[in-house]
């Protein structure tokens, strides 16, 4: 299969050429030339199917005319060595919980499957590959984890000073080997911006070989529709996937918008919502039908902390442009750090089921949006215990550090100061 351009001036590639750009020359971001329909078949019996073999399914619709079926479903079965179960929270909302992997979040998916493509795609290849990534929290946890140790690639890890977790930076700046953190002073916005310049400046490009691991990567976004096929085998299975609405928190909108792709594929989902903390760029879009990207600000909800997501491209892409489809499918809500606290210690104390500040987003859209005959799933994207500091002071508790969060935290941080201007990035990877 082929992938074009969406800015629409650049050549038409391959999977492995995509993959291993990240970007395409025009800036733009790669997209399939098509989206393969599942049968009807694939959907009646896909209750009775493990997360693995529906995600096998998925992915030959993706990727099956560029890779041999063995090898992506090895891929896919050694990317998913851990469940996304849906626990009930209330009468018809649940949680789709996407913390279950080594780093606790959901782009472990991923993470891990580009970081298994990119392998499959640079095994016989002598030139190390090195792999930006700008991170506004689980993102460069799960990168870094997902590329340690692979060999002939190298990451650096672009973070902004002071506005991730604790433990979030904790999982990337402690790791060594072929990861390297940069601690960029200034927002994610501005980490974004130098990937992205990296990836256009020539001698830069004459110098290393570079590709991109955010959701830029068609190898990164794709693999999350998994688990919304899987939430969707989950609800048929408890009787509940009529009418299903699924609220995803949303930042860069890579996630949202590898479920609209599954939504393409035939999976029934009756609508999305996308729940913005303070950064509602994208709300309002939907309210004027005017997109203005501004800097982001901090939020409790950091991960979601982006002014500019570039992953609208894509969604704009799906829909030619056309705000009334889009408004269609997708609602919107924005939520202050005070309404955060707030969702999560009302959840907490109503039902004990604790969320994360991004979760708690998901929540209340849900509450405030769903109609009596309709069921929500929302993304619980980040195990509470990422957020520790916050959730403690929220509800009082005391969350329980996963041993693998421990054994991060135990380690000894190592990243390089960098500032936000361009000349000081390019000079620090020519120097590499």
């Amino acid at each position: 299969m082929q992938y074009y351009s969406t800015n629409g001036k650049s050549e038409a590639v391959s999977l492995r050429t995509a993959v291993v750009k990240g970007l395409a020359p025009d800036r733009g971001l790669y997209m399939p030339e098509r989206i393969q329909s599942l049968p009807e078949s694939f959907y009646a019996e896909i209750d009775r199917l493990s997360f693995q073999e529906i995600s096998c399914h998925v992915a030959d619709a993706f990727f099956g005319e560029d890779i041999t079926s063995a090898d992506l479903h090895r891929i896919v079965c050694d990317t998913l060595s851990f469940e996304t179960p849906v626990m009930s929270v209330d009468s018809n909302i649940s949680s789709l919980e996407l913390f279950h992997g080594p780093t606790l979040a959901f782009k472990d998916v991923g993470a891990r499957f580009m970081a298994r493509l990119l392998g499959y795609f640079n095994k016989d290849e002598k030139q190390l590959v090195n792999v930006l990534v700008a991170t506004s929290g689980d993102t460069g946890s799960a990168v870094a984890n997902g590329f340690l140790g692979v060999e002939g690639v190298h990451v650096y890890v672009l973070y902004p000073k002071g506005k991730v977790s604790p433990i979030q930076e904790c999982q990337f700046t402690t790791l060594g080997q072929n990861i390297t953190a940069v601690e960029v002073d200034g927002v994610f916005d501005d980490c974004q911006t130098l990937v992205k310049n990296a990836f256009m400046d020539a001698e830069l490009n004459n110098h290393m070989k570079l590709t991109s691991a955010n959701s830029i990567n068609v190898a990164r976004f794709l693999p999350q529709a998994f688990y919304y096929f899987n939430a969707y085998a989950q609800m048929k299975k408890q009787g509940k996937a009529d009418n299903m609405v699924v609220c995803v928190p949303s930042g860069n909108f890579g996630n949202i918008t590898a479920g609209i792709f599954g939504w393409k594929m035939g999976l029934p989902i009756k609508r999305f919502i996308a729940a913005n903390n303070a950064n509602d760029i994208f709300y309002k879009y939907l309210q004027t039908g005017v997109y203005s990207p501004k800097p982001s600000v901090q939020t409790l909800a950091n991960a979601m902390d982006v002014g500019d997501p570039s992953n609208f491209a894509r969604i704009i892409d799906l829909f030619k442009g056309s705000h009334a489809e889009i408004s269609g499918l997708i609602s919107g809500a924005t939520y202050t750090d005070d309404q955060i606290r707030e969702t999560l210690k009302d959840v907490f104390d109503r039902t004990g089921y604790l969320l994360d500040p991004h979760g708690a987003c998901g929540y209340r859209a849900l509450k405030e949006q769903l109609s009596a005959e309709e069921e929500g799933v929302f993304l619980e994207t980040a195990h509470p215990a990422k957020f520790k500091e916050k959730v403690d002071a929220i509800t009082g508790g005391d969350v329980e550090i996963p041993a693998r969060l421990r054994a991060f935290m135990a380690g000894q941080k190592q990243s390089v100061a960098m500032s936000k201007d361009f000349a000081s990035f390019k000079e620090f990877l020519l120097s590499e």
